[in-house]
Order: structure tokens, then sequence, then C-alpha cells
């Protein structure tokens, strides 16, 4: 049981980190600057639901998407480390931006759930980090991880309006270039495992 307890704190870190939870709050708040409070609220929930349900697909299949394709769990982390290293040097640049004039109609899915918070390089984040749980406790354990960090991003924009009086716009873009800071380390950790892996082949 001590053992798992540090899995789950490692895990639930990590996938928060790559869930960029500071940036698509800066976008959440940006593309639902019209809307009321409950309204917010309402599509708080739908973005949870189908990050939910993105994430836990690609978790618990990623393995299956790899023999399919005849991809190698290594070729994968580079390409998904390149990529992820990408997008953590748009968000600490500043150039991570989102149209106010996106998604007329129902934003929660796209572009809210899909591409700002699972975008491209959470995506193959997310693939690669399933691939590697094949012992029964640790894939539950990690999908309870996985679950709580995807809570916890939902939480903030369930909140948005009272964080964003409480901490700013400036606020809002040094958490988000901090997190581009860290997720570049994440990105970058992902990328050489794959590389080391690869060569030694």
């Amino acid at each position: 049981m001590t053992e798992l307890l540090p899995l789950f704190v490692n895990i639930f870190l990590k996938i928060f980190i790559i869930l960029t939870p500071f940036f698509v709050l800066s976008a959440f708040l940006s593309l639902t600057k019209d809307e009321s409070q409950s309204d917010r609220q309402k599509i708080a929930r739908k973005v949870t639901l189908a990050v939910v349900v993105i994430c836990f697909t690609l978790f618990l299949f990623g393995s299956y998407i790899f023999s399919l394709f005849g991809i190698t769990l290594d070729a994968f982390r580079i390409g998904a480390g390149a990529i992820l290293f990408l997008s953590a040097v748009s968000m600490i640049q500043g150039k991570a931006a989102v149209s106010a004039q996106a998604g007329k109609e129902d934003i929660a899915v796209v572009p809210l759930a899909i591409p700002i918070t699972v975008g491209p390089g959470t995506i193959g984040a997310l693939l690669v980090m399933g691939a590697n749980y094949n012992n029964l406790t640790e894939k539950v354990i990690a999908s309870a991880a996985l679950l709580c960090a995807v809570l916890a991003v939902g939480g903030l924009l369930f909140v948005a309006g009272r964080l964003e009086k409480i901490i700013g716009q400036q606020g809002l873009t040094i958490l988000t270039k901090l997190t581009g800071l860290f997720v570049s380390a994440l990105a970058a950790q992902i990328f050489f495992t794959g590389l080391k892996n690869f060569l030694s082949l």
C-alpha cells in the first residue's frame, strides 16, 4: 500500500501538468466571457465529461493502437515528446492563444476539450503512459490518478470566475508559463527515454 500512494501521486501530478490546467483556464475564461456564471458551470461540466471520455479511451487502449499501426512504444515516445515540447514552448512564449470567436455553438467539446485541453502533445503522452502499465494494480491506480487529475482541472473551470477575480489575467499568464516549464521537462524526459531505448535496440 505504501508503494501505491507515491505511484498515484506521481501519475496524478504528471497528468495534471500535461493537461496544462492554467492555459485551459485562461482559454475557458476567454471563450465564455459573455456567458453567465450558471452557463459557465454547465460548460465546465461538459468539458470535464468530454475530457474524461477522451483521456480514458487514449489511456486504456493505447497499446492496441500501437499494435494496429505497427508503431513501437519508443518511437511514439520520441514523437510525443517532441510535440509536447513544442506545445510547452508555445505556452512559455505566450503564443498558445485562442480566439474568443472560436466555436459559436457548443464550445465544450471543440475547442475546449479538443484541442485545448487534450491537444496532440497530451494525446501522445497519454498513449505512452497507458502503454507503460501492464500490471492490473498499476493500471487501476493510474486510472484513478487520471480521473482525479481530470476532475481537478474540471474543478478549476467550475470556479473559473472566482479564480479570475483572485489572481487576475496577469496571474493566469504567469501560471501558464510556469506550467509550460514543467511540461517541457516532462516532454524532454519522454523524448530522451524513447531515444535511449530506441538506440539500444
